[in-house]
């Protein structure tokens, strides 16, 4: 399966959810945003949510300051 994450091209040999993606890459789930193919997934579907073949996932850090 390639999915397109951030603009980078990666493969992988399963279906993942959201959450699996998350967690193969090493990102805490609560601390980031992601979109999918330009729709905003909410949290609560992070675990039922699957990537198809040519998804563009967008992971986005939330960034505190003053």
């Amino acid at each position: 399966m390639n999915i397109t994450i951030n603009g980078e091209n990666k493969v992988f040999s399963s279906t993942l959810t959201v959450s699996e993606l998350l967690s193969e890459m090493g990102i805490d789930s609560r601390k980031i945003a992601v979109e999918r193919n330009l729709h905003l997934i909410k949290r609560a579907e992070f675990d039922s949510a699957t990537l198809n073949d040519g998804d563009e996932i967008e992971i986005i850090n939330f960034v505190g300051g003053g």
